[in-house]
């Protein structure tokens, strides 16, 4: 890259802040760069929907029902070498890679691994390994090879792994280029008291590992996205991760606690997500999947939230949802002050095999809240299969009964929510040790 000077950089900001959009998060509209990354992530969110999203949640709660069997039948599914008792892997995702001890060098399994929504996801598979050897973030135009912040915005597909542990503190958001994987496995790496993670525009990540925490506004300003392209980025809005008209997007095995905006928003056109065996504390709108009343676009968002852990000190939005389908199973939601899991714009949500135990407060006993009349929402699908229901917890159902016994009729029951204590006994993290299982 050619080395910018400050009195160009200080020239281009003037030059380009007129005609910068309002839009947080969004670069120039004039942006011919920016106007290409759209129309491709446009035409995958299309060819990334599924037709019918029935078949993608009964395959998931057939695994897991498959892997639930067989831990019944014998131990040694889930153990590594030598019938190693500590190294457990209790739901089909983890089945797939933690007992493995030579996982690091074969670090690209978990490509293989993902469930749900996010099943096609491959990442940086196809490409090379890049080793983050600098946490620093520095100068956000002229990148330093090494860095984090150089490794993901390449075009090419990298599988992008940290050298030893590290603190990351971004000085602006992070904005990823598509193919890529960031595995954290075997480094603990925390991306806090700085900005957080922006996927906009982009298709076909990975994000395992990392934990994020403490996540303030970025300031905005010139920022490089690209080997070839740098541009003008508005204030960003503090999210730990945020995804923007993207898709073929995996979260695993990520702590976040304590952003200035979501830990997780999923918006503008995005879809074929999938969030798994993370673990959230401390933080009020936890996840928002859709962010605009007349965005009519998100009837195509398809998320499967799963085998997650919510927390201590979580307030509401686990998730908030717009228009769109949602399989959130066999999560613990061991803690909400307000509510757990919202909406508004008719989404459809299938609540399976979770766990909900209900704060104390007699006023927030209901897992559900709609952000419309009733005589809106009895109308929309939402539906409640072996959920686990402690401390007067109790999910309020609707949708017409001949239209909810039908969509029953299409569903295999997942497994029972009694077992969510088991499914989600590893979520956030995990302590990765070469030639040993994780």
């Amino acid at each position: 890259m050619a080395k910018i000077t400050e009195a160009k950089l200080l020239l281009l900001s003037c030059l380009l802040l007129p005609f910068v959009t309002t839009l947080n998060a969004n670069p120039s509209m004039l942006d011919g760069y920016w106007l290409m990354r759209e129309a491709e992530a446009n035409k995958i969110f299309h060819e990334s929907y599924h037709p019918d999203p029935y078949n993608v949640t009964n395959h998931f709660n057939r695994e897991v029902f498959m892997h639930l069997k067989a831990m019944d039948n014998t131990r040694r599914n889930i153990m590594g070498k030598n019938n190693n008792a500590q190294c457990m892997a209790t739901n089909p995702i983890d089945a797939c890679w933690r007992c493995q001890p030579n996982w690091a060098n074969d670090r690209k399994r978990l490509a293989n691994c993902v469930m749900g929504f996010g099943k096609d996801i491959t990442a940086g598979k196809a490409g090379r390994v890049y080793v983050v050897t600098d946490p620093s973030d520095e100068d956000m135009v002229n990148l330093k090879p090494g860095t984090l912040r150089h490794a993901v915005i390449q075009d090419e597909p990298l599988w992008i792994i940290f050298a030893h542990p590290m603190n990351i503190k971004l000085n602006q958001e992070l904005i990823m280029n598509s193919h890529k994987t960031i595995d954290a496995r075997g480094a603990n790496v925390h991306i806090a008291n700085g900005c957080g993670i922006t996927i906009q525009y982009a298709k076909n990540i990975i994000i395992h590992g990392l934990h994020i925490h403490d996540i303030v506004p970025g300031s905005g300003g010139l920022i490089r996205d690209s080997p070839a392209h740098y541009g003008y980025r508005t204030k960003s809005d503090g999210d730990g991760i945020s995804i923007f008209g993207s898709s073929q997007i995996w979260i695993d095995h990520v702590s976040l606690a304590r952003t200035a905006d979501g830990l997780i928003d999923i918006i503008q056109a995005s879809t074929a997500i999938t969030i798994s065996n993370c673990h959230m504390t401390h933080h009020d709108q936890v996840m928002l999947f859709g962010a605009q009343n007349n965005f009519v676009k998100d009837n195509k968002m398809q998320v499967t939230v799963a085998f997650n852990h919510f927390g201590k000190g979580l307030i509401q939005r686990m998730p908030r949802c717009r228009f769109g389908f949602f399989h959130i199973v066999n999560n613990d939601y061991t803690h909400w002050m307000m509510y757990a899991i919202g909406g508004s714009q008719n989404p459809t949500i299938i609540s399976q095999g979770n766990r909900f135990i209900a704060p104390d407060n007699l006023d927030a006993k209901e897992v559900t809240k709609r952000e419309a009349p009733e005589s809106e929402w009895k109308s929309w699908n939402w539906i409640s299969e072996q959920d686990y229901f402690l401390n007067g917890a109790f999910f309020r159902a609707s949708g017409s009964m001949n239209i909810a016994k039908d969509m029953k009729g299409k569903l295999i029951p997942s497994s029972p929510g009694t077992m969510v204590g088991l499914l989600t006994q590893f979520t956030g993290p995990r302590k990765c040790i070469p030639g040993e299982c994780c």
